[in-house]
């Protein structure tokens, strides 16, 4: 699917209707506006112009954090409606306040609750308009079967032949375009493969969904091929990759699930993503707008703590070493250098609390954090943010995926300068330790929000003025 020319579409019509809403709200309430229109070099209001380069920038702005350029060809009419109406209305806000703080809107314009609702209509109607009818192209072309999702199905016995044949059979076309099957390996008899082409077993997975570049998996296991479940899941780990899974009659009685559609056929859709768009986007703006303020008024801080540690002890003020970042990517994580210089001479090793390993500056620092300042640094750079699971080495997560395999599933996300499991359990001396402090992050993924980041960063900072460390 060409998402990037949609997603140029969209650009195009929004950065349109910005400057058109803009030239509708100036034109409604500064008329008469001929001699703006005639002759821009002797009576254009200065106003309108800075409104021409700032509004455009200003909505593509908000639209971005609102998520209108993501997953773009699943845009349905009703939601496109729902977030136009939702990202207008503190849009217009702005805008009114903007205008009356420049006496464009006046009392003569008449009352305030109607200068607004005239920005909020003009904005919504040219915004919404064009988008409509590109969505609905969009979903006409996916209707007909012009353009589709590259669709897998993991399963190839009987409840893999039966979806396959109820989607196969819409009247109207679900934009599955089915490009083969993966089979459970050992337990299927592969009855799919006379429909559909045998991409591979479960242990080529992941190379399967990469060289296909596979938009969509469908679930269709036998119950006899559940414990196969943890396996599926890991090689599933996949951005924008979205998955469906058939529910069982008990828990659409029970009302355990929801379905996607009760007209298609019935899947629950296992959402790829952890959080919404906007939160996505508003975490990362935080992320950057925090880390800078941080860096800029702990500066002097810092200053004092590499004199501290130059004075202390010999080897490098910034320690960095090579941790595991979000998608298995590895980065540099910098701290400020808390243990001699060579306190892994024997190979890695994880910290105690008795540990003598540790400089005297290095227990402060580690008991009070300051030791991660540098820590923003790898936020700014893209590589961490400022909530997350803690960073682990290799050597220690090849370890823990051992005992526990879901870790993987931390991967999903950017790790953090601090963590739900870092405040609750605080730092681990062992690998048996760091699978006990996974239960409170594996409950951090399961419940991500900005509301919750807001939360956890309350919390650390309690607990940093109480000196306890984390």
């Amino acid at each position: 699917m060409q998402y990037r020319k949609q997603i140029i579409k969209y650009l195009f019509s929004d950065l349109s209707t910005s400057v058109l809403s803009w030239i509708l709200c100036y034109w409604y309430f500064s008329r008469p506006v001929e001699p703006l229109l005639l002759n821009f070099t002797r009576n254009a209001d200065p106003v309108f112009f800075t409104g021409l380069i700032v509004m455009p920038i200003f909505w593509l702005f908000l639209y971005f954090f609102g998520g209108f350029y993501h997953d773009v060809f699943r845009y349905s009419r009703l939601r496109e409606l729902g977030a136009s109406l939702l990202v207008s209305l503190p849009g217009a806000m702005v805008i009114f306040i903007f205008l009356i703080s420049k006496d464009i809107i006046t009392h003569n314009s008449g009352s305030f609750f109607h200068s607004f609702m005239v920005i909020f209509l003009i904005h919504l109607s040219t915004f919404y308009i064009p988008r409509l009818v590109i969505t609905s192209r969009n979903i006409s072309a996916i209707r007909k079967g012009r353009t589709g999702y590259n669709t897998i199905i993991i399963g190839s016995d009987q409840k893999a032949v039966d979806i396959y044949k109820d989607i196969s059979s819409q009247f109207i076309s679900t934009g599955n375009r089915f490009i083969g099957f993966v089979s459970i390996n050992g337990n299927s008899s592969n009855q799919l493969d006379v429909f559909l082409k045998h991409l591979g077993g479960l242990d080529k997975l992941t190379e399967i969904i990469s060289t296909h570049k596979v938009n969509e998996v469908i679930l269709a296991i036998e119950s006899n091929e559940h414990s196969e479940l943890a396996k599926i899941i890991t090689g599933l780990d996949h951005p924008g990759l979205v998955i469906k899974a058939i529910p069982g009659l008990y828990d659409i009685l029970t009302g355990k699930v929801r379905i996607n559609s009760i007209i298609e056929t019935p899947l629950i859709v296992i959402s790829p993503r952890l959080i919404p768009v906007w939160q996505r986007n508003l975490k990362y703006g935080m992320d950057i707008f925090v880390s800078v303020i941080a860096l800029i008024l702990l500066l002097p801080v810092s200053l004092f703590i590499v004199i501290w540690i130059k004075m202390s002890s010999k080897g490098p003020m910034i320690y960095s070493h090579e941790r595991i970042g979000k998608n298995g990517k590895p980065f540099r994580i910098y701290k400020f250098r808390s243990m001699i210089s060579d306190a892994e001479k024997n190979g890695p090793e994880l910290s105690s609390e008795n540990d003598n390993r540790i400089t005297g500056p290095g227990r402060f620092l580690r008991r009070t954090r300051l030791d991660e300042i540098p820590n923003f640094i790898n936020v700014l750079k893209g590589d961490m943010s400022l909530v997350g699971p803690r960073p682990e080495r290799r050597y220690f997560i090849d370890q823990i995926m051992e005992k526990a395999p879901y870790y993987n599933r931390l991967l999903k996300i950017k790790p953090g300068i601090t963590s739900w499991g870092q405040i609750r359990y605080g730092y681990a001396e062992n690998v048996d330790q760091m699978i006990q402090r996974l239960k409170y992050d594996i409950l951090y993924l399961e419940n991500m929000s900005v509301y919750v980041d807001f939360q956890i960063l309350i919390r650390t900072l309690i607990v940093l003025f109480k000196r306890k460390g984390v």
